[in-house]
């Protein structure tokens, strides 16, 4: 019998062979940048580069682009130019309707809409000089989520748990809560040409139903006995069939894939259960205790509106962590206020204020915010000019925040001109956000390669540099 790795070592001068080695580089030992050893689990935990400042990351997605000019970068000028000319012919200009005040000692200028949130200034380390590539949504949400968006690539978490592994090997190192379906759907959350088994772990949907978890977590015709039984059957026929291939990913992929998943159905319900924390834990989270997620909610039920939603969320955020997740997003959609700016983007706001400042507050009380690095933003910011009574889309001047994890407190890095239209100061482009992310987590973005279609790929491409002056 021929098998094909004999055929591509025979044929061609054995240039099939070369082509076959490098796309199963993935299997070899990389002494630069943390990929998998060939011995032992691929989510092991590793060293990293040097010293880290944070353990894990909670990202707090924003889908649609909040307005910066709203929000976090106040713009006093727009304000006192409002209906004047925008700009190179935008239009005319939109005052923001909303107050902002200085908080803290930092004195960090923050929109009424975030008054919670407000209380944790002396915490953020805010980013006003954001920037990316294309003003439109699925691009830039891609290019948020994996560095580049023309085609497929490994999402950041994926990248960090490829790095980093995990910590706890009975649960997913990478969940995300309430993902997008439509701006790249599952590609912004997908492990792209990395082994599967980076990929994040799905729970739930916009609108999901209620109750709804991980998908086919629980087997309800086998019990754990037989499921184990049949699990190694096909895990010997899997290994059999990746030993006479020579090494391929997709089978390795699929073997820790299928003990992780079997491993979850122990470890992975409790941590999904609310019902341990205390009335005032869920109260901080703005769970409010009626059915909506309080007391009695039982296991994790995502969806619905108002803080409560998106409280169950932020508060399984901090279980994962806690029980050694590496990474966890948590997703709010309907940011992409064209219209009806006022009344939609105080909605927005007040659905995710308490949520995220009882999330920081948890952090902090419980000595998690110090290794956590907590992210907040969008794929882009919004115009400062009107477009009706909202905003367009802008993406040459934005704000992210971050907190904790090894960042400095209560700054504000960067500055968009007076109409908060393009960033001026203290430019951070997409690409050196993610290098600074790693960098916090101990990973060089240079370093931090896997071999695919004969080139060591990263998550910054070939562009991106560390933004050390937010470094703690």
């Amino acid at each position: 019998m021929l098998l094909r790795r004999d055929f591509l070592h025979s044929a061609l001068s054995g240039f099939g062979a070369l082509a076959w080695a490098a796309l199963t580089q993935e299997q070899a030992a990389r002494a630069n940048g943390g990929a998998e050893s060939t011995v032992g689990s691929p989510l092991v935990p590793r060293a990293t580069h040097f010293a880290p400042r944070a353990r894990q990351v909670i990202f707090l997605c924003m889908e649609g682009g909040p307005s910066h000019v709203d929000t976090f970068d106040y713009k006093p000028k727009l304000t006192a130019d409002a209906g004047k000319p925008a700009p190179r012919g935008r239009g005319r200009l939109l005052g923001s309707p909303f107050s902002f005040s200085q908080q803290g000692q930092s004195g960090l200028w923050v929109s009424e809409l975030f008054s919670n949130v407000a209380r944790h200034a002396d915490r953020l380390c805010v980013l006003n000089g954001m920037h990316t590539d294309l003003p439109n949504h699925a691009q830039a949400f891609l290019q948020m989520h994996c560095g580049l968006f023309q085609f497929p690539r490994p999402s950041l978490g994926s990248w960090v748990l490829y790095g980093l592994g995990t910590e706890n090997g009975n649960l997913p190192g990478f969940v995300t809560i309430n993902p997008p379906q439509t701006n790249g759907g599952a590609a912004n959350y997908a492990a792209s040409f990395l082994p599967a088994v980076y990929q994040g772990t799905r729970m739930g949907a916009r609108n999901p139903a209620a109750g709804a978890q991980i998908s086919n977590l629980r087997n309800a015709r086998r019990d754990r006995d037989s499921q184990r039984l049949q699990l190694d059957y096909i895990q010997q026929l899997n290994r059999s069939t990746a030993g006479a291939l020579g090494g391929d990913s997709s089978v390795e992929g699929l073997i820790s894939s299928y003990e992780l998943a079997y491993r979850m159905q122990g470890e992975l319900p409790p941590v999904l259960d609310l019902s341990e924390e205390s009335a005032a834990t869920q109260a901080l989270y703005g769970i409010d205790g009626t059915g909506g997620g309080g007391r009695n909610a039982g296991p994790f039920q995502p969806g619905g509106g108002g803080p409560a939603a998106f409280g169950r969320q932020c508060l399984l955020a901090r279980r994962l962590i806690e029980a050694g997740v590496r990474f966890v997003e948590v997703t709010s959609g309907g940011w992409d206020h064209h219209r009806n700016l006022q009344e939609s983007l105080t909605n927005s706001c007040r659905g995710v204020d308490q949520p995220i400042a009882g999330l920081l507050t948890d952090l902090a009380a419980r000595g998690l915010l110090e290794e956590t690095l907590v992210i907040w933003g969008g794929e882009f910011g919004r115009s400062p000019a009107a477009q009706g009574d909202g905003r367009d889309h802008n993406n040459k001047g934005f704000t992210l925040w971050m907190a904790g994890g090894g960042v400095k407190p209560g700054l504000a890095y960067g500055r968009t001109d007076e109409y908060g239209l393009e960033a001026v100061e203290g430019k951070v482009h997409i690409h050196d956000w993610h290098a600074t992310i790693l960098h916090l987590l101990g990973l060089d973005h240079e370093k931090l390669t896997y071999r695919h279609a004969g080139r060591d790929m990263r998550l910054t491409d070939v562009k991106g540099n560390v933004v050390g002056e937010i470094l703690a």
